[in-house]
């Protein structure tokens, strides 16, 4: 295994309708786990790197649920165990073929009750890597301490912040988004974001707008994530276009997660730019085929089966 990433934040468990049509009128129901910085960890795990997440759950079954799937997938889960408060809960339904709809149980879950304390300070200097999004400091003004405890000890032990803005409408307003969003962005070595979510912390603009102006707040690798069409970027100064994959399309959730993870294992396996950019779109193409969060998060035979073979490193 190469490299290693610690992140941080929560991770609920998922209970979705296996069929299409109402809620009420499904009576089977899929349980899982969802979490975009989990998405990450396992998806980087998968590809060869090692990770650990840092977070609180309930002394609860859904508690017991995400630590299980966590480790039966190689990540270390550096978790507080909080007796008074439940684990966070997702419910998802399709109400008809062209819809998702979800709805979020996760006021005074036990993640919302983080702090800077639960920080595992070892893991993150020792680590290649640490992870953040957007979504933890919209949590609350505990889990936003946390994230700022994270971040300062991975700059005084020189581990890479990478930060994905992952802008929540549901969890705060833009006006809150774009202060805690610019302060990370300057700390962060690694920005990811959509153009809609640059936005928040940089003027609107065209992609390579929006870009330039991120790199400009001191992130040495700036990616725009782009679907469909690839991605942007602007690593140390030199601009590039990344196109993406043409796959069929079956669920487009955890794409995002799946690209990033793409990116940072190939960062930490000491490949150039090139190489992570082509991993990203890669695992984001492959995860768009397979229903699920994190299950079509790929592995690198994955990403050869689907005819990407020059995305993976060998």
């Amino acid at each position: 295994m190469t490299g290693s990433l610690v992140t941080l934040g929560e991770t609920m468990a998922l209970i979705s309708a296996a069929g299409i049509g109402s809620l009420a009128a499904n009576r089977d129901m899929r349980l899982s786990i969802a979490g975009a910085e989990t998405n990450v960890a396992i998806g980087v795990a998968r590809l060869g790197a090692s990770s650990a997440w840092i977070s609180r759950l309930g002394a609860d079954t859904f508690g017991d649920l995400v630590t299980r799937e966590l480790r039966a997938e190689g990540v270390e889960a550096i978790v507080r165990t909080d007796p008074e408060r439940p684990t966070g809960l997702i419910i998802k339904e399709r109400p008809n073929a062209m819809r998702t709809q979800v709805r979020y149980y996760r006021a005074g879950s036990a993640a919302s009750a983080m702090t800077a304390f639960d920080i595992d300070s070892d893991a993150i200097a020792s680590a290649d890597v640490l992870h953040v999004t957007g979504i933890t400091p919209a949590l609350g003004p505990g889990p936003a301490s946390a994230v700022h405890q994270a971040v300062e000890t991975a700059r005084a032990h020189n581990t890479l912040i990478s930060l994905d803005l992952n802008y929540r409408a549901t969890l705060w307003s833009r006006e809150d988004a774009r202060a805690a969003l610019t302060h990370l962005v300057h700390r962060a070595d690694v920005v990811f974001a959509g153009p809609e979510e640059a936005s928040l912390v940089v003027p609107e603009g065209s992609t390579e707008e929006l870009a330039l102006a991120l790199a400009e707040m001191g992130p040495e690798q700036v990616i725009l994530k782009l679907g469909a069409e690839g991605a942007y970027s602007v690593i140390a100064g030199e601009v590039r276009k990344t196109p993406a994959l043409a796959v069929p399309v079956v669920d487009t959730v955890g794409a995002g997660d799946a690209f990033v993870a793409g990116y940072l294992a190939e960062w930490m396996a000491g490949e150039g730019a090139e190489q992570r950019l082509r991993t990203a779109v890669a695992a984001g193409a492959f995860a768009c085929t397979v229903l699920g969060d994190w299950e079509g998060l790929p592995t690198r035979a994955d990403l050869e089966a689907l005819g990407a073979s020059d995305a993976v490193h060998r």
